[in-house]
């Protein structure tokens, strides 16, 4: 396991401090192994699997074992023989090469998983567990309900905008994910203290997006890391996993700065999450080794040069690399813009769920209203409500994933799988959520025990678990090779949708009343129910099928 640490920031750090003398590659152990790596097909255009000689069609040893004599013998023969060739191929040392993400113990793999959920839940939980201390906020800096409420939005803005830069960076083989997630989580950790100490309104607010924007590849390229390592068998499962990850952070936020922010002040709200991703940025800096297999083979190729004098030795992403213009960087940089918005697929679901987002963000405002204001509970209490939604989440979650296993694994291994297989949770979601929305508004009265509301809230749980754990799964399975900015994508609509419905949510439930309020929300959500049927059965069509392919 020693040799998985070289992927790791820690481990990087200590191959610089002492000159590569520790934590070695195992091309660096037996230079040979550039022979293996130098292979004479392509099983896919996939930049984990490519491993191509481009010249001359000469064959490479197996890589058997050997006698040492006979195998520097051949390292001679095949040597001359590449020197025929333009360009020498860098890839996998062959199926089993335990370098290649597929191939990882899963033990490893699950606690990369792990780490990705912990990272999720503790920069989500920063956008929600700041709105407990917003009355004290009002108060130290004189501002009105409507700009308190932009501490939310506009971190939820910044983790949107940031989510389309950091996505297609960590798709550059250069660069990779590890050290996107580590250096990212760095800088929010330390642009918290601007948060915490701002003297005035206006830097908090700031800094707010700025810590966002830093926050965001935990969402958008989380995605990416688990195609990294998995089968499509795996990916429905964590990327499940994953996802309710995110779900529990802003539910888990209201209740801790519940109890925070009246004993300690609103400041306090800020320092506890700070600290929990200072514990999390630890985990990821002994324990996150890189995923991307094009910066895995990127680098191979980097030693591989440098140990045999060949230049010739490159990885897929650098022939791909070799022509490129300014203008092609600009593009790779926009390319979660150019999927987002140019792929009428990618736009249309990003479109549903942000705007379901927007709806639910709105629908969180009025909690406040009706269990402090109907029903009389404290600060603290009021986020102790939000525990019914997480306790139907687990339940919604585990049923998910049984669908999966019962359903979804029989059709991916039958041989006729297409992604809008992984659609039909939306069904129930589409339903689940016009019965929270009315339930919840109607439950909501003085002469109503409080547990009813709260039972209604629980559909919201089932909804978001089957919604966006499809629709994230789909996407993900449609658009392997380019997941990271695909979920770049949806990260920006439902921040955009996220940030901005909050903004006038109290105004519409002190207009129209909890109950009518809830209303209009549970009637907008009736519309969108046909939405997942339509993805589901247009899609099957021929026809659209064909115009679809003709348009790309």
């Amino acid at each position: 396991m020693a040799w998985h640490l070289q992927g790791t920031i820690f481990g990087q750090a200590v191959r610089l401090a002492t000159g590569n003398k520790f934590f070695r590659y195992p091309d660096e152990i037996d230079p040979s192994l550039w022979i293996k790596a130098v292979q004479q097909e392509t099983p896919d255009d996939t930049p984990a699997q490519s491993a191509v000689v481009a010249g001359d069609s000469e064959k490479v040893i197996d890589g058997e074992e050997q006698s040492s004599s006979s195998n520097n013998q051949e390292l001679q023969d095949d040597t001359e023989k590449a020197s025929k060739t333009d360009v020498l191929l860098v890839g996998w040392y062959g199926p089993d090469d335990p370098e290649n993400p597929q191939n990882w113990p899963i033990s490893l793999r699950h606690t990369i998983i792990a780490q990705l959920c912990l990272l999720n839940f503790s920069v989500y939980i920063a956008s929600s567990m700041y709105t407990p201390g917003e009355g004290e906020f009002m108060k130290e800096f004189h501002v009105s309900e409507v700009v308190a409420t932009l501490g939310l939005s506009l971190f939820t803005f910044g983790y949107g905008c940031g989510a389309m830069l950091w996505a297609p960076l960590s798709e550059m083989a250069k660069l990779g994910r590890s050290g996107i997630y580590f250096w990212t989580l760095l800088f929010f950790i330390i642009f918290q203290l601007a948060v915490g100490f701002a003297p005035n309104a206006p830097v908090f607010f700031v800094f707010r997006w700025v810590t966002g924007f830093l926050g965001s590849p935990c969402l958008s390229n989380g995605g990416g890391t688990v195609n990294d390592m998995y089968t499509p068998l795996m990916i429905p499962y964590l990327i499940c996993i994953w996802a309710s990850a995110g779900i529990c952070g802003p539910v888990f936020g209201p209740i801790i700065g519940g109890y925070i922010a009246p004993a300690m002040g609103w400041r306090w709200t800020i320092w506890v999450f700070t600290w929990l991703n200072c514990s999390v940025l630890i985990l990821m800096f002994f324990l996150s080794p890189e995923t991307s297999a094009a910066n895995i083979l990127y680098n191979r190729a980097k030693r591989l040069r440098k140990a045999t004098g060949d230049d010739r030795l490159k990885s897929q992403s650098e022939l791909d690399a070799a022509h490129h213009t300014r203008k092609d960087t600009y593009i790779l940089l926009s390319r979660a813009f150019m999927l987002t918005f140019t792929e009428p697929v990618i736009f249309l679901m990003n479109l549903y769920a942000g705007l379901l987002y927007g709806l639910l963000f709105l629908w969180f405002e009025s909690f406040p209203i009706v269990f402090g204001g109907i029903y009389g509970f404290g600060i603290g209490s009021q986020g102790l409500v939000f525990l019914g939604i997480f306790i139907v989440a687990v339940f919604s979650m585990f049923g998910y994933l049984l669908w999966i296993k019962l359903q979804l694994i029989k059709k991916i291994t039958g041989g006729n799988f297409k992604p809008e297989m992984v659609l039909p949770p939306m069904f129930v979601g589409g339903l689940a959520l016009p019965i929270c929305m009315f339930w919840f508004g109607w439950s909501s009265r003085s002469s109503i025990h409080w547990i009813m509301p709260i039972i209604g809230s629980g559909f919201f749980a089932i909804g978001v678990v089957t919604l966006f754990n499809s629709l994230f799964t789909y996407l993900g399975l449609t658009f392997t090779a380019y997941a990271g900015s695909v979920f770049a994508g949806a990260t920006l609509f439902r921040a955009c949708f996220g940030a901005s419905f909050p903004l006038f949510a109290r105004a519409l439930f002190n207009k129209l009343g909890v109950a009518p309020g809830n209303s209009l929300l549970g009637a907008l959500t009736i519309l969108f129910i046909p939405v997942p049927y339509m993805f589901y059965f247009v899609s099957r069509l021929p026809l659209i099928t064909f115009f679809y392919m003709m348009l790309n």
